[in-house]
């Protein structure tokens, strides 16, 4: 068993699909962000600075800035939706800073954009529901939004998740989220022991 101080290789362009993948899911959930706070562009700014460094650009004090100003515009808005959508752009530009260190806490960096975001997509659909008895329940929203991210998860997400030890317990729903997104995209342990060569 990995422990915490443990390091693990991580390429650069592994550093760039996973941040690109979760700059993707975070762009999923902006317009409910912006339809609750039009004119706070800290939540795009930090998905587009992730996608900048996913398309090759500079991992810089900017990008870094950016994933603490979307965390601040998530602190502001009083929709709980809303709140989840500007985290998911801050997990996006943080990203980035996924450390080469086999902790179970760097899992967020990889899956936390995509976990928020369906956070984000379930409560929306909450709140629907409550408007309108018809609307698509919470449970399908989250099934579908899941599958979405196992879907167009790149191979790096898998590659580096399978270096990492299992995600944390607890975090509430969106700790569910990382760890039914951990269980779909993390490959199984191979069983396959040394062979005996005579």
């Amino acid at each position: 068993m990995a422990s915490t101080s443990d390091t693990i290789e991580l390429s650069e362009d592994e550093l760039r699909e996973i941040t690109g993948y979760a700059a993707d899911c975070a762009r999923r959930v902006l317009p409910v962000f912006e339809q609750d706070r039009p004119g706070d562009a800290r939540p795009r700014e930090a998905i587009e600075a992730a996608e900048a460094f996913a398309g090759g650009g500079r991992r810089t004090a900017a990008l870094r800035q950016c994933a603490w100003t979307a965390y601040k515009a998530a602190q502001e808005t009083g929709s709980p939706a809303a709140i989840d959508a500007a985290r998911a752009a801050s997990h996006a530009a943080g990203a980035a800073y996924l450390h080469p260190k086999a902790s179970a806490h760097q899992i967020k960096h990889i899956l936390g954009a995509a976990a928020h975001a369906a956070r984000a997509e379930e409560l929306s659909a909450e709140a629907r529901a409550a408007e309108e008895p018809a609307a698509e329940g919470t449970t399908r929203t989250a099934a579908r939004t899941l599958a979405w991210a196992s879907r167009h998860a790149p191979p790096a997400v898998s590659r580096v998740l399978a270096r990492m030890p299992a995600p944390p317990a607890g975090g509430g729903r969106v700790g569910e989220l990382i760890r039914a997104l951990d269980t779909a995209l993390r490959p199984a342990p191979t069983t396959d022991g040394p062979t005996n060569r005579t």
